[in-house]
């Protein structure tokens, strides 16, 4: 009932009444009344044990506990980078750093929150915790508390209709008051469109050396997503986002110390000014069918700025040498009607060396283009300024702009290179230190394919396609990882790299592989069967030899067809011309 309820409160009474008809129809509709289904399965959950927790700080299935806020943070700074730390040493961590920022100084630290953003199309559609934040802050502004100079605040909501409802119940001035304004509708600080921060803060974070923190209600927080500043990137709900902004810091136990102090200079605690559920409850209740019908009754054409961009009829599309954003793919060039016949891989390099949970934000990142980066030198030999570089996600159909992205994550972490970060490697035999990008232009001009090593849940995270499509571009043939991410083996497939595994208990370190050998894949050249061995033959650089057994992971039939043809692209293209 509570979501036929939801169905008509946001102006889908008509959705509301089917729904219910249906499914009273099917024998689906439950109530106390009805029996108990019968289930195949049954998951019980003790709700006592739910507790307020962030996820962080560098992957999204790593929840803290709020209690655990203060301590897991320091843990983390020096916890050993491999361990999802970042590597400090202990006499590093008490370090602090002034900033002087619109006539204030404040002082900064590891762990000061440099991003609040109450942002992404999940979190910010859920009136209850979108109310639940506004009277945070309203409770927050009447104690005097403020947020602390060097904390960058927006409010991106996921719909118009949250804009009204806030205004109409008038938190939408509360949350003003603290910085949080609406900067836009649509995908923010998580995908990496965080923009700028204040150029004192940034120079305090890089020249301090700080472990800078975001907080967001959003769904990602990957290494080098949210902003270059922010190393350590943690979700919250938004009225936690709110919490964390008037804290300033990530390394504080909000259940047990204050957020702030008051006009008087008392102390302030999160629970004394943390809304009642009645208090979101009475709001809630304020929320009408007909602000959802007025934001959305004209949806397709009440945008007078959409509506003002004109297009071109056709069939094809007219793809221009000079755009920055759009370019026709290379994917289908060298097409033929038949596939030619699948070759072992010879005397391949090893691009990189990866370690564990190695994530499609590495691989292909959608953030910040660095203006020193590949993709970032394009740009600008395009004649494209820095300031209107926009994203990587924002760029992805340019494949000029993804290639170079690839593997160009600042947190990427090639073993080949211990202690440095960043999208680099070494090329061989010459050992000249380069960019991926630059390193992959180089051995496809001398006509050497390459591989790519990690470790375990590789390909984790986001189901970005450009993660497949980027190393395919580089002259990637091969994957050779200890675990795949489901979805990304099969993308790595579908763009007709080839995914090996190592058997349980082999890894690269294992195994010896530093990245200066040679490696050659043998027994992809006839007959294939699913999850078939495949042996890859090591030439180390004194020229001695030896060879390790792998799994192939195309899984099924279907994928050995796609593999063959070089690629699902190329298999449905194929199917089309021949009918």
């Amino acid at each position: 009932r509570e979501t036929l309820e939801y169905l008509r409160r946001t102006g889908r009474g008509r959705d509301a009444e089917l729904v219910e008809r249906y499914t009273k129809e099917q024998g689906l509709f439950r109530t106390d009344a009805t029996p108990d289904p019968e289930f195949t399965e049954t998951l019980e959950l003790d709700l006592g044990t739910v507790e307020p927790s962030l996820a962080g700080p560098k992957r999204p299935q790593d929840r803290v506990p709020l209690s655990q806020m203060k301590v897991a943070f320091r843990q983390a700074l020096t916890a050993p980078v491999k361990e999802r730390g970042f590597g400090l040493a202990a006499e590093e961590t008490p370090k602090k750093v002034a900033v002087r920022f619109n006539g204030t100084t404040a002082e900064m630290g590891h762990g000061a929150v440099v991003i609040a953003a109450i942002t992404s199309c999940t979190n910010t559609s859920n009136p209850s915790v979108l109310l639940a934040a506004g009277l945070l802050a309203r409770n927050a502004a009447a104690r005097g508390l403020q947020v602390p100079p060097y904390v960058k605040t927006s409010l991106a909501p996921g719909s118009k209709v949250v804009t009204q409802y806030l205004r109409t119940t008038g938190l939408l001035k509360d949350l003003e008051a603290l910085g949080f304004h609406v900067v836009g509708y649509g995908c923010t600080t998580c995908i990496g469109n965080s923009g700028p921060l204040a150029e004192p803060v940034t120079r305090a974070v890089t020249e301090g050396k700080l472990v800078a923190a975001a907080v967001l209600s959003g769904n990602r927080n990957f290494e080098g997503r949210i902003s270059p500043e922010a190393k350590a990137n943690y979700l919250a709900s938004p009225p936690l986002v709110v919490a964390y902004a008037l804290a300033g810091r990530a390394d504080v136990d909000l259940t047990t110390e204050p957020i702030g102090r008051d006009r008087q200079g008392k102390p302030v605690f999160l629970s004394e000014i943390w809304p009642s559920q009645k208090e979101v409850a009475d709001l809630e209740a304020t929320i009408g069918a007909e602000m959802f019908a007025a934001s959305y009754g004209n949806v397709f054409d009440g945008n007078p700025m959409w509506n003002a961009i004109g297009g071109v009829a056709g069939d094809l599309y007219g793809f221009k040498e000079e755009s920055t954003y759009l370019q026709d793919p290379p994917f289908f060039e060298g097409l033929t009607l038949d596939p030619k016949p699948l070759a072992d891989i010879h005397d391949a390099r090893v691009l990189a060396i990866l370690g564990d949970s190695v994530t499609t934000d590495h691989i292909a990142p959608a953030g910040d283009i660095a203006e020193k980066s590949p993709a970032g030198r394009y740009l600008k030999s395009r004649g494209v300024e820095k300031r209107d570089f926009n994203t990587y996600g924002a760029r992805r159909g340019n494949d000029r702009v993804m290639a170079r992205a690839t593997f160009a994550n600042i947190r990427l972490k090639n073993l080949m290179l211990p202690g440095v970060e960043g999208g680099v490697t070494l090329h061989f035999p010459s050992g000249e230190r380069l960019d991926i990008f630059d390193a992959a232009e180089r051995y496809k001009q001398e006509g050497v394919p390459l591989v790519v090593i990690a470790g375990k849940e590789y390909g984790s995270g986001s189901s970005r396609d450009w993660a497949a499509k980027g190393p395919l571009l580089l002259g990637v043939r091969a994957v050779i990882v200890e675990s795949f991410e489901r979805i990304h083996r099969s993308n790595l497939v579908g763009m007709g790299v080839l995914p090996l595994q190592f058997k349980p208990g082999q890894n690269a370190e294992s195994l010896g592989l530093t990245g200066k050998e040679r490696l050659t894949v043998r027994g992809i050249s006839g007959q294939l069967t699913p999850r078939q061995d495949v042996t890859v033959e090591v030439e180390r650089p004194d020229g001695a030899k030896s060879s390790f057994v792998t799994t192939m992971r195309i899984d099924t039939p279907v994928e050995i067809s796609y593999y063959r043809n070089g690629g699902i692209l190329q298999t449905v293209l194929r199917k089309m011309l021949k009918r």
